[in-house]
């Protein structure tokens, strides 16, 4: 691992030789709707002269991509998915890089009072109790595997989550917070979705705050014994460029009416390599 970081150190100080490099990663739609993307990625190619080209779908969509060999990297955030996916022999390793919190979000009368709750399953248990319309992404995204784990928790299973009140909006974030805006409903959001969303209408954040809720995103390089193909190179540059002060101060920097979307937790690679 040392080596290939030394290797990929050597090709970033050449930079101007790589002006014409591509990267294909497939993004959380999450990821994408928070606008951190058009920040980093100008940045990025002017630091590096990379340009990395965002296929924007769920963490499930994703991963599919990157054991097809599809894209070169992947940044999701889902671990049981992303431990699978390396596990499988797809991935060459997992790197975190920033995290947030996922948030319940619901209408500012909260008719399940959800706002009271101490814990995520006492929330979801209220919204079941009550059969208050819910919008899910229903779409195998990472925000998706995450609300279902919820579901498990609060012991609520599939049959108990009645189309009633239950509506798989089968779509990215924006779309499905869309949803919940024209249904009245509550949601599971990242908060980055939440704070960049424009259509709020009588939505409001309710609950938040339990450790349950963490939200780790990671980087995964596909595995180029899988697929010879895949642009390596080009991933070990971003992953190192991902570690580095420059995109720690990016993403954490990053505010919308002053609260922050993300908190940079990467190991920077370049010291760890010394």
């Amino acid at each position: 691992m040392i080596r290939s970081l030394v290797t990929a150190a050597a090709l970033l100080a050449s930079a101007s030789a790589l002006a014409a490099d591509t990267l294909k990663m497939a993004v959380t739609t999450s990821f994408h709707n928070s606008g951190l993307s058009d920040v980093l990625l100008p940045a990025l190619k002017d630091d590096i002269g990379l340009e990395v080209r965002l296929i924007v779908v769920g963490t499930g969509q994703a991963i599919r991509l990157g054991e097809a060999g599809d894209v070169d990297a992947i940044l999701v955030h889902s671990r049981r998915a992303e431990e699978n996916f390396l596990a499988g022999g797809y991935g060459t390793h997992r790197r975190e890089i920033m995290y947030n919190d996922f948030v319940l979000v619901g209408p500012s009368g909260d008719p399940a009072k959800i706002a009271d709750a101490t814990t995520a399953k006492e929330a979801l248990t209220a919204i079941a109790k009550s059969q208050a319309p819910f919008a899910s992404r229903g779409d195998d995204s990472g925000t998706h595997k995450m609300e279902l784990a919820l579901w498990s928790t609060a012991e609520i299973g599939e049959a108990e989550r009645n189309p009633t009140w239950y509506n798989e909006a089968g779509a990215g974030m924006g779309a499905t917070l869309n949803t919940a805006a024209g249904l009245n409903a509550y949601v599971l959001t990242d908060r980055a979705s939440w704070l960049n969303f424009g259509n709020k209408q009588s939505l409001t954040l309710l609950f938040s705050g339990d450790p349950v809720l963490f939200n780790q995103y990671a980087y995964l390089p596909v595995s180029p014994d899988k697929h010879p193909h895949v642009a390596h190179d080009a991933a070990q540059q971003l992953e190192i460029w991902l570690t580095s002060p420059r995109a720690a101060e990016l993403i954490n920097s990053y505010t919308i009416n002053g609260e922050t979307l993300f908190t940079f937790n990467a190991e920077n690679l370049l010291e760890a390599a010394e």
